[in-house]
C-alpha cells in the first residue's frame, strides 16, 4: 500500500519475529505484513485478503469500509487473531499472532484485545455489572475498580449496574458492551458494525463515545462499518475492494466516503 495513504505499511520490527514475543515499536498496535487469506471449499478457492500490509498506530480510530465481499470482515478476523492468514505475518503489540497456536491466541485475545459486536453479546441472566466484569473473572483477574468506575461514569451507566440487559435500551446495551471490552485495558478494541442495530440518536451517542475513548483515553479502535456517517467519526477510513486496500481517507467526510464506495460498486 502507498506510504502516503496514512495507515503505514508494515515496517521492520513490527512483523516477522520468529518467537512471537519480541516487543515492537511502542506506537504500533497492529501490524499486517503481506497478509493473504484464501478460503477453500473443495476445488474452489476464494481470496478474501490479497497481499495486505498496514500498521495501526496507538491512539488511532480507524474505520474499515468496502462493498460486500471486499474483505473487511476477514481483515478484522485475521488482525484480531480470530482466524489465521494463509500467508504473511500479523502482530499485536509486537507479538506474532500468526505463529501462535490456538491456546496462546485465545489467551492473547482475552488479555490484550477487546471486542464490540452489533449484537452486543451480553448474557441476559447477568446484571450490567456482572456482564462488565465477567471476562476478568473468567481470566481470574481482579477488576480494577477505579478504572471500571471511570468507564461506567463516562458512559452514564452508573444508575443501571443492577439491571439486566433486557431492561436497557439498545444504546445502553452497546455502552455496556463497550465498557466490558475496555475493562481489561486492552491494546486494541475491534468493533464490528457496532451501530448497525441502533437508531440514529443511539448510534450517534455510541460513535461519540468511541471517538472520546480514543481521543481522551488513548485507546486504539478498529471499526468495520458499512455506514459512511459512522466511518466519518474516525481519524481515517480504510477502503477495501477485492481483498485489497484501495484507498485511505484522512479525517473522512461522509459524502466523500459514500462517493468512494459508490465508485467501487456499492456499500
Amino acid at each position: 500500500m502507498r506510504e502516503s495513504a496514512g495507515v503505514r505499511p508494515a515496517a521492520p520490527g513490527v512483523a516477522g519475529h520468529a518467537a512471537g514475543l519480541r516487543p515492537g515499536p511502542p506506537d504500533v498496535v497492529i501490524g499486517l505484513d503481506r497478509v493473504t487469506k484464501v478460503h477453500r471449499a473443495g476445488a474452489t478457492a476464494v481470496t478474501a485478503l490479497d497481499d495486505v500490509s498496514l500498521t495501526v498506530p496507538r491512539g488511532t480510530f480507524l474505520a474499515v469500509m468496502g462493498p460486500s465481499g471486499s474483505g473487511k470482515s476477514t481483515l478484522l478476523q485475521v488482525a484480531a487473531g480470530l482466524d489465521t492468514p494463509t500467508s504473511g505475518t500479523v502482530t499485536v503489540g509486537g507479538t506474532d499472532v500468526s505463529r501462535l497456536g490456538e491456546a496462546r491466541r485465545t489467551v492473547l485475545r482475552r488479555d490484550r484485545i477487546g471486542f464490540v459486536f452489533q449484537g452486543y453479546n451480553l448474557l441476559p441472566a447477568f446484571t450490567v455489572e456482572q456482564n462488565i466484569t465477567l471476562p476478568l473473572r473468567l481470566a481470574r483477574r481482579a477488576p480494577d475498580g477505579e478504572w471500571i468506575r471511570a468507564l461506567v461514569d463516562r458512559t452514564g451507566l452508573d444508575g443501571v449496574l443492577h439491571r439486566r440487559p433486557a431492561e436497557l435500551s439498545g444504546g445502553q446495551q452497546q455502552r455496556v458492551a463497550i465498557v466490558r471490552a475496555l475493562a481489561a485495558r486492552p491494546d486494541i478494541v475491534f468493533a464490528d458494525e457496532p451501530t448497525g442495530a441502533l437508531d440514529v440518536r443511539s448510534s450517534g451517542q455510541v460513535l461519540t463515545l468511541l471517538r472520546e475513548i480514543v481521543d481522551e483515553l488513548g485507546q486504539t479502535i478498529v471499526m468495520v462499518t458499512h455506514d459512511p456517517a459512522a466511518a466519518a467519526r474516525a481519524h481515517r477510513a480504510l477502503i477495501m475492494a477485492d481483498g485489497r486496500i484501495v484507498d485511505v481517507l484522512h479525517d473522512p467526510a461522509a459524502p466523500a466516503l459514500a462517493a468512494r464506495l459508490t465508485s467501487l460498486g456499492g456499500r
